[in-house]
């Protein structure tokens, strides 16, 4: 066995039990960035909500299995992608928020990411609803997904550049896992 595998990098939801940090930007678009460059390095990290606490402006935090700390930290440090803190999870008052919620209504399915809502009918995997959020974008998003197949239309991160269109990326991604 290749010591590679013998160490992956996890599933990016974790199990009770597991050790896991949180990573701190100043913004969501430090986030997206450090999300991006960790798993072009083959890591298994999830941005979720930060404890209220932790909040810097940003209501995204990136979670990753502690036991990775060295690992990503040279990664984000040699890219440029410095968090603010590394804070270790080691308290329920630190536990993150997860930011999706999925909700089945019969014929239609709806997966939340934080404010943003992506509904489908779950006959033909049309997208019939998107809603939330509040930035200029989302009008824009709407128009171009709603009454497309979920399967054949492009990402909501590779038509919009807010909090909302990548929210509503992370609710197009779970909704593919769920039509799997």
């Amino acid at each position: 066995m290749k010591i590679k595998k013998l160490f992956s990098r996890g599933s990016e939801k974790y199990k009770e039990g597991d050790f896991r940090g949180l990573l701190v930007y100043p913004s969501t678009s430090d986030v997206i960035l450090a999300e991006k460059t960790l798993k072009g390095e083959g890591y298994k990290v999830r941005v979720v909500g930060p404890p209220p606490h932790l909040r810097t402006g940003c209501d995204l935090v990136i979670e990753f299995p502690l036991i990775e700390q060295l690992g990503i930290e040279r990664i984000l440090k040699e890219k440029g992608r410095i968090p603010l803190k590394v804070i270790p999870i080691s308290d329920e008052i630190l536990e993150p928020i997860d930011l999706c919620q999925k909700k089945d209504f019969g014929d239609y399915l709806m997966i939340r990411a934080a404010n943003m809502k992506l509904v489908i009918d779950k006959r033909t995997e049309q997208i019939v609803n998107i809603s939330g959020g509040g930035c200029p974008d989302v009008p824009y998003l709407a128009e171009m997904l709603i009454g497309k197949n979920l399967r054949e239309t492009h990402s909501p991160k590779d038509l919009g550049q807010t909090i909302c269109a990548y929210a509503l990326h992370i609710a197009y991604e779970e909704m593919l896992k769920e039509v799997d």
